[in-house]
């Protein structure tokens, strides 16, 4: 089977071949080319906001705080208490495995069926852990997770948008990747 044609740019973001392709053809039709920004932010992921964020760094600690709770929460086997860092709401969305789930429920069931006991559910960890306030009331955390098992070690990389709620910081979109 054919992979798809890749190319790096110069500010280090990857292109697919097919992109590239309707942009020429868009050229060759006498469309403007599109305009590209140069990245400026020295590689930093989120980028830096346009403007500082009021009390930037009290929402970063306790958005790190949150995931800090559930990391615990997770390595004594308590479910329930990991799904607290979720906002209990019909709107939540899990991306991961090319699946999407919504609603604090449903995500709920998918966990407590795909790890049914302690073994299953490991030791979870984190690596490269980060946060970036967006704004007085949203912010964004990543970095990479890993699980250790006795079978295996599965391990990958997530984003997670978080919302101030009237209880606190809750995440209200995680998307979720296997690297193994």
């Amino acid at each position: 089977m054919c992979q798809p044609l890749r190319f790096r740019l110069p500010m280090g973001a990857v292109v697919h071949g097919a992109f590239l392709l309707s942009i020429c053809l868009l050229m060759a039709c006498g469309a403007p080319a599109p305009v590209v920004a140069e990245d400026t932010s020295g590689g930093s992921y989120p980028p830096p906001a346009a403007e500082p964020v009021p009390g930037a760094a009290e929402i970063e600690a306790a958005v790190l705080a949150v995931i800090a709770f559930q990391q615990e929460a997770w390595n004594e086997g308590d479910i329930r208490s990991f799904m607290a860092g979720y906002s209990r709401s019909d709107s939540l969305v899990f991306i991961s495995g090319g699946n999407l789930r919504r609603g604090w429920q449903a995500n709920l069931y998918a966990y407590v069926r795909n790890y049914p006991d302690r073994s299953a559910m490991g030791t979870l960890s984190f690596e490269e852990l980060g946060a970036r306030a967006l704004s007085p009331t949203l912010a964004i955390a990543y970095g990479i997770w890993r699980l250790d098992r006795a079978e295996d070690e599965p391990w990958g990389r997530f984003s997670l948008l978080f919302q101030k709620e009237d209880d606190g910081w809750r995440i209200i979109h995680d998307h979720t990747s296997s690297g193994s």
